[in-house]
């Protein structure tokens, strides 16, 4: 009986298997072509997108690092700019910023898509490419946030990141990546080379953080009456570790995400990403060592970072042991950098400048330097647009960000009052303390 049943249902099965392949369309050449294409789209967006998530948990990454490296007095003020950052940021990107930055442009900036009016309904990879670049922006604002920490207005702070996100990034942008989508920009015609942001994200941050410090002045106490740094610890090292961490992990997405497709070209800007950095944490470590005669976490941590931005520019025509020395050079950059700024009298309770801004500008002309041609297996260096892309990043970025800075200075104190910067921003700016049983230092 039991027999008889499961032949009935195989004589069934295959009744039912004969009529669907005889009402299917007959498989062929095209239509394997087309079903493989579009396989391989689904994967390219679908990595894109993966890739702008974490980008996007890169923004934790930042807010843990400037928690830990300012004091606890201030913490909730930090967790805030880097949590309106991307708020601000974000819809100042979709309603100009985006236009600007990939519209078609005069060769300075786009003059179409804002709001996104140029999204074709049909297909999203508009809106792919939009959240991608989303994140992008919304990094290169909050560097400007750890520079500035400890004694800045928010309502201040607020009017800057949405104008750095609505214009300053993105016409920079527009120059060296225009043609990423419906542009063409007058820096990318010249050959130059920035593949993940080097210069077009972190020396733009970097630089308009320097004319931020600039204008605001440095922290109560940080520099003596007679010229000498007074160091102004961060309450929260380990916090800061977790946030470099973090910022590592979001990395991959940053630097690998930018090829915006799932090939085999993924493997070395995944190596590079990984490599750089490592050498950048220990070259910064013994570095500190060897003058300090202690092992620097601090400066370990943003030997990391700097690292990381160092590759960022040349993570796709860069070999491995390439990507060692520019890391290698980038952790030893960073702690020369801070040390300079000190001397000059520049307040950067994070490093954000010399992360951002000084190894935005060494990573750049690096990815020149090693440029590596890898079918022909020699280098060709790229020398010249590069230079004028670091020049152009820092006229453009620390020139319009030190005007904003001032422009908004007449109309809100981008500075609080001694008392507010004593007393702590959590306070005075948020009415709470993120730790209310810690005391307070109040050092002047």
């Amino acid at each position: 009986m039991l027999k008889k049943i499961l032949l009935t249902l195989s004589i069934m099965g295959l009744a039912v298997f004969a009529f669907a392949d005889e009402a299917a369309e007959p498989v062929t050449l095209e239509s394997l072509d087309a079903a493989v294409k579009a396989t391989q789209a689904n994967t390219d967006w679908l990595w894109t997108l993966i890739a702008a998530f974490m980008v996007f948990f890169m923004q934790l990454g930042f807010a843990m690092v400037e928690t830990g490296f300012t004091r606890a007095k201030n913490a909730v003020n930090i967790i805030m700019k880097n949590l309106m950052d991307f708020a601000f940021g974000s819809i100042a990107f979709w309603a100009v910023g985006f236009a600007l930055m990939f519209g078609t442009s005069n060769g300075f900036f786009g003059t179409e898509g804002f709001f996104i009016s140029n999204w074709d309904m049909v297909d999203n990879w508009t809106l792919v490419f939009w959240m991608f670049q989303t994140v992008f922006c919304a990094t290169a604002a909050t560097i400007v946030s750890g520079a500035i920490a400890e004694r800045a207005n928010f309502t201040a702070y607020l009017v800057f990141t949405f104008i750095m996100s609505a214009i300053i990034y993105p016409v920079f942008g527009s120059w060296a990546w225009g043609s990423l989508f419906h542009g063409q920009g007058w820096l990318e015609g010249l050959g130059f080379i920035d593949f993940a942001g080097s210069t077009v994200v972190h020396s733009i941050g970097g630089w308009a953080a320097l004319a931020g410090v600039i204008v605001i002045g440095p922290r109560i106490g940080k520099f003596t009456k007679d010229g000498k740094v007074r160091a102004i610890p961060g309450h929260n090292i380990p916090l800061a570790t977790i946030g470099v961490f973090v910022l590592w992990f979001g990395w991959y997405g940053f630097n690998v995400g930018s090829e915006t497709a799932a090939d085999t070209s993924l493997a070395l800007i995944a190596v590079n990403t990984t490599l750089a950095p490592a050498a950048g944490v220990i070259t910064a470590l013994f570095y500190t060592r060897f003058i300090y005669k202690k092992y620097d976490a601090g400066m370990a941590l943003n030997g990391a970072l700097a690292g990381l931005v160092g590759i960022t520019a040349g993570c796709a025509n860069v070999t491995p042991g390439f990507s060692l020395i520019i890391g290698g050079i980038a952790g030893i950059l960073v702690v020369l950098s801070v040390q300079f700024f000190d001397k000059i009298k520049i307040d950067d309770p994070v490093g954000a400048i010399s992360v951002h801004g000084m190894n935005g500008a060494w990573g750049t002309l690096a990815a020149g330097l090693f440029n590596y041609n890898f079918e022909t297996h020699a280098l060709e260096p790229v020398i010249v647009p590069q230079l004028i892309g670091i020049a152009a990043a820092f006229v453009w970025g620390f020139g319009t960000s030190f005007v904003l800075f001032k422009l908004i200075n007449i109309f809100i104190k981008v500075r609080v009052s001694e008392q507010e910067e004593l007393e702590g921003l959590d306070f005075h700016e948020h009415g709470i303390d993120a730790y209310p049983e810690y005391s307070k230092s109040y050092i002047k």
